[in-house]
């Protein structure tokens, strides 16, 4: 192994992470690496759904021809009408093959009739207009029925079925990364954070999560809450009661966590949910909860924090990962009308209401009553742009078609199907690497955050164990990997994880591609054994 970092520690995972990227290709083109480069280092899914993309290519055609309609000169076209335009829709798909796009564009249609109670030509003329992206946001938050069909894919696939009564007011942004730029940004403006509030952290944790409350802006003091409960002899990724019971400290004053978890990729064990929600309710009804549950759709029966503690709670959710969907950047913020956000900022001293009333002014006589969701939406245009503000419309097209997909997907196949790859994938690696990884009904397996410090000591023993660690650097492990095997993961570390584990990503790569990777960390504590031994001298 290697034995210095060069500085690379310093370095977010996702930024060394491009430099395992060279070191492992240079390695693949100069022969040395022993197969084809592998990259598991990002989340990328390699699936796509496709019947909510043909069917917002399908309603693409359609809207062309409403166009035209209006208005047909040589490349120009006019804005669509709504007047009939249901009716007008349902003869163009009466004219085409049947295809899984056209019967789900049928099926949604109906839907938002039956179910949410949609006039069709409202319903359509937005989507059709939406898909067309000829007008500016309106509402700037989310449209309409977008919001409302949004609102009904959360309660299925966040709430269990089971949402809080009331409704969450939604923001569709530009993905979760957006969500999270948004939410820190505004709580600070609104004063519901001030630079230097200490702040929590379910740790390990998406890394961004780590460097914002470091930048100039926030300076966030962290106290970790770590998923630190072992299980006999591995890791079990969840929080003890111990670290759940920090939160009950007043200075405190918000909480962030990834649900289902990233990089463990582990579901929050019932009995901490609702031991978190008991603290939440008794203790620290003041408490700021942020979850971000982008991984709740590969949880069995998952039920997130913000459908139990709706007051407390901004919930952060992205379609990326469920429908392969990370370059269409589609994500939402959901706020409940009933939250202790307005309050909060209804009672701050009268100088902090002053300069928001001087902050937001422009957009309303009553700044006062301005919600939070809503300076959600002008903060993240600086207030001044707030008029332009918003997800654009052909997103917010198929952001509404994937979560009808969803909603019509009476048997959870599609659901079913993606959890299923991923575990053939955390199978595929337990065959490489020689080893059982324990079942866990908790795991969602669209990561597997691996300690090879655990397994060290378990499998071999603490003077292996000691050997390693007082002769390499953590990082030596990632960079050996990429630089001996063509194969690139993620230091743990960078999640505040333990120090020698390394995240392996199951979403982007095929079953097979596991396997090796699996045989090149074998590859690796073998080799490192052998240093072992040959350090002890001869043996007798």
């Amino acid at each position: 192994m290697n034995t210095g970092t060069g500085g690379l520690d310093q370095l977010s995972p996702f930024q060394l992470k491009d430099r395992l990227i060279r070191y492992a290709r240079a390695e693949c083109v100069s022969g040395a690496a022993t197969h084809k480069f592998l990259n598991a280092g990002r989340g990328n899914p390699n699936w796509v759904a496709t019947t909510p993309r043909e069917a917002f290519f399908l309603l693409g055609q359609f809207a062309l021809a409403e166009s035209k309609r209006v208005w047909d000169e040589w490349d120009i076209g006019g804005m669509p009408d709504a007047e009939g335009i249901a009716g007008r829709l349902d003869s163009f798909l009466s004219s085409l093959a049947t295809s899984p796009g056209s019967m789900l564009l049928r099926g949604a249609i109906d839907y938002g009739k039956s179910e949410l109670g949609f006039n069709a030509d409202a319903f359509v003329h937005e989507l059709t207009d939406a898909v067309i992206g000829d007008n500016y946001p309106e509402p700037d938050r989310m449209l309409t029925h977008a919001e409302r069909v949004v609102q009904r894919y959360l309660a299925k696939t966040m709430c269990e079925e089971r949402p809080p009564p009331g409704a969450f007011d939604l923001f569709a942004v530009e993905g979760g990364t957006a969500a999270m730029c948004y939410v820190f940004s505004s709580l600070r403006e609104n004063r519901l954070l001030h630079t230097g509030d200490t702040i929590a952290l379910g740790t390990p944790i998406f890394t961004p999560y780590i460097e914002l409350p470091r930048l100039e802006d926030f300076s966030f003091p962290v106290v970790e809450i770590a998923q630190s409960r072992m299980a006999s002899d591995h890791h079990a990724w969840q929080y003890s009661d111990a670290e759940i019971d920090k939160l009950a400290d007043p200075k405190i004053k918000a909480f962030f966590l990834v649900n289902p978890s990233n990089p463990a990729s582990f579901a929050m064990h019932p009995a901490t949910q609702q031991r978190l929600v008991d603290l939440v309710r008794n203790k620290r009804p003041d408490l700021i909860i942020l979850t971000d549950d982008v991984y709740g759709t590969f949880a069995e029966g998952f039920r997130s924090l913000a459908a139990d503690l709706p007051r407390n709670t901004v919930l952060v959710y992205s379609y990326s990962k469920h429908f392969g969907c990370t370059g269409w950047r589609l994500g939402v913020i959901g706020v409940h009308q009933e939250n202790i956000f307005d309050e909060r900022i209804a009672a701050l001293p009268e100088r902090d209401r002053l300069a928001l009333r001087k902050r937001y002014g422009s957009l309303t006589m009553n700044p006062d009553g301005l919600k939070f969701i809503d300076r959600l939406v002008a903060d993240s245009r600086d207030v001044a742009l707030n008029h332009t503000a918003g997800l654009s419309l052909p997103q917010q097209a198929q952001m509404t078609l994937f979560s009808l997909f969803a909603l019509l997907d009476r048997d959870d196949a599609y659901q079913r199907r993606c959890r299923q790859i991923v575990k053939e994938r955390l199978g595929a690696l337990s065959k490489g690497l020689g080893l059982d990884i324990p079942e866990d009904p908790l795991r969602v397996a669209y990561y597997v955050d691996l300690d090879l410090a655990v397994w060290g000591r378990q499998v071999i023993g603490e003077d292996f164990a000691h050997y390693v660690a007082a002769h390499h650097a953590p990082l030596d492990l990632v960079i050996d990997l990429a630089q001996r095997h063509g194969s690139v993961l993620l230091n743990g570390s960078g999640f505040e994880g333990p120090p020698w584990s390394v995240r392996v990503s199951l979403a982007n790569l095929d079953a097979d591609a596991y396997e090796a990777i699996g045989r090149d960390l074998k590859a690796m504590a073998q080799q490192a054994l052998e240093e072992w031994r040959r350090s002890k001298g001869p043996q007798r």
